[in-house]
């Protein structure tokens, strides 16, 4: 009899997996400031665009022209700097290369702009040197006479003669406006805010037109200082309503909710919260309407009129301003007149400055933005407030105010009425 074993399963093997790595992570950069790879990558790149733009023109190719070295340098680092950007991946180099254009648009704007002053400052420099050039007029100089004869002095009373006419028209009618579209939504306010828009783009001689067809000719009065005004206020009306419609939409609403919540009605709220919450951007668009106005030819060309005697009234015969000044003079051959149009102009430039800084002073600080002394007071009074808070109170045993004698003399006439005896 033979036996038989059962048969032993052999032990299954079992495969165990590998741990697998996780992939591993971009390094971080930080983005609060520059690392010293990222000068390295910038200052490098701008010399290499140099050096390559300069073999290309000198030894390369028969090329010449500053304007065309310069643009050929900066597109030759815009392609080293992104090449040497590639290595921190697409995003970076998206990154680098939109900061370099921005940046190069800022510097080139701000370059045109000191480019301008300093050239008109530099080409009138001849005739802002002499005294007279501000205290003369030009009824007693001609072409031929030097810069120690005759001046701008009636040049410059007329413009501002004629822009403070201007803004006596146009701030009212401007803020107004600009309350109305923001305060009264509708359809009439619609249809104002879309002529304003279109009337921002209407060409200064259409304005000077309108206002010697309707000053001049229809009510038959002569050329002045006062149809030039007029005139000037209209080129400056829609500056004015669409930059001070567009700072008053930037006041918070919680500022008009709280004054409605205590009872203040609609204009008190704008008198009282909204404009001066906006006061200083109502003074920056008041400076962008006068820097239109003033700097305007045409319609004092034709509302006004050019003369070289000084004028102070506005009311009666022509009267001149500083751009109509520098117009009519810079067409002269002579190049003592050209240096007098330069002066003019130079005058013009000093001129808006001195209207923005007044306007930044009588405009303050924006909403929140408050003095030393200012913040000094506020400390003050919440350290007062603080102490008073913490002050205790003085503890007393009988009643101490008028409603809790009130409430103990109501009591004791319900326990014993008067003219009766107690139950």
């Amino acid at each position: 009899m033979t036996t038989t074993t059962p048969a032993v399963a052999a032990p299954a093997t079992t495969v165990v997996a590998r741990p697998v790595a996780p992939p591993a992570e971009p390094p971080r950069r930080r983005t609060g400031g520059r690392r010293a790879a990222d000068h390295w990558a910038l200052w490098g790149s701008a010399a290499g665009a140099l050096a390559l733009t300069t073999l290309v023109f000198q030894r390369i190719a028969p090329l010449s022209g500053a304007i065309g070295f310069v643009l050929c340098v900066w597109l030759s680092f815009l392609g080293l700097y992104a090449l040497v950007s590639r290595e921190e991946g697409a995003m970076a180099v998206r990154d680098r290369l939109a900061s370099v254009v921005v940046h190069s648009i800022a510097v080139l704007l701000l370059a045109v702009l000191v480019w301008i002053v300093l050239y008109v400052f530099w080409q009138g420099r001849s005739a802002l040197a002499h005294l007279n050039f501000f205290t003369e007029d030009l009824s007693a100089a001609g072409p031929a006479d030097p810069l120690d004869h005759g001046g701008a002095l009636h040049a410059i009373v007329g413009t501002l003669t004629q822009i403070l006419i201007a803004l006596t028209i146009t701030i009212p009618l401007g803020l107004s406006c600009a309350v109305f579209l923001g305060e009264v939504p509708g359809r009439f306010s619609r249809l104002v805010r879309t002529l304003v828009e279109a009337m921002t783009a209407l060409p200064s001689i259409l304005a000077g037109l309108f206002i010697y067809a309707v000053v001049v000719i229809g009510l038959g009065r002569s050329k002045s200082g006062l149809a030039a005004g007029v005139a000037l206020s209209v080129m400056m009306l829609p500056i004015l309503i669409r930059a001070a419609d567009v700072v008053l939409r930037l006041v918070p609403a919680s500022l008009k909710e709280a004054s409605y919540a205590l009872g203040a009605g609609r204009w008190r709220t704008v008198w009282t919260v909204t404009l001066p919450s906006a006061r200083s951007g109502l003074a920056t668009a008041v400076i962008l309407a006068a820097a239109r106005g003033i700097g305007e030819t045409s319609p004092v060309l034709l509302c006004s009129g050019y003369t070289k005697i000084l004028n102070l009234d506005p009311f009666g015969s022509p009267q001149a301003s500083l751009p109509l000044m520098a117009f009519t003079l810079v067409k002269f051959p002579s190049q003592l007149h050209a240096a007098r149009a330069f002066g003019a102009a130079a005058v013009l430039l000093g001129l808006v400055l001195l209207l923005f800084l007044l306007a930044r002073t009588v405009g303050g600080r924006g909403p929140g933005e408050l003095t030393r002394r200012q913040q000094d007071r506020r400390a003050t009074r919440s350290l007062e407030d603080l102490r008073r808070m913490r002050r205790p109170e003085p503890t007393s045993t009988g009643p101490t105010t008028f409603d809790e004698n009130q409430n103990q003399n109501q009591n004791q006439n319900r326990t014993n009425p008067p003219g009766g005896s107690p139950c």
